[in-house]
């Protein structure tokens, strides 16, 4: 009887565990590259994986994106903002299969991040 107890406890753990959706992160994205990232399982409060794109208006060049787990109220949806007097648009798209928000993209150093994201910007206005 302990060892059926014992079974059942590590068969329910593992189901549960297995069921924890696991989806790839991007803390700081612009365009393709991710500069910090990595993956993460979701929670049963954010049981969607998600990729998030933020576009300037004014530009269309410059995309900044994000990854990582979300809440279904928050799901496919966009919105507007403005930074600055510059227009963005972010677009939240989510998906329900394991790291089905795309691979996790080259790292880079954040220094090399932030530069590269202070050219974009800075190009746009020049």
């Amino acid at each position: 009887s302990l060892l059926v107890a014992l079974c059942l406890s590590i068969f329910l753990s593992f189901h549960l565990t297995a069921q924890s959706l696991k989806c790839n992160t991007c803390t700081v994205g612009l365009s393709s590259l991710c500069f910090i990232g990595s993956t993460a399982e979701c929670s049963t409060d954010q049981p969607n994986c998600f990729t998030a794109e933020a576009v300037f208006n004014a530009t269309r060049i410059v995309n900044l994106k994000r990854k990582g787990c979300l809440a279904t109220a928050f799901c496919n949806t966009t919105s507007t903002g403005s930074i600055l007097t510059a227009g963005y648009t972010v677009t939240q798209t989510c998906c329900s299969t394991d790291q089905c928000n795309g691979a996790v993209a080259i790292q880079l150093p954040l220094t090399v991040a932030l530069g590269a994201a202070l050219v974009a910007i800075w190009s746009t206005f020049t």
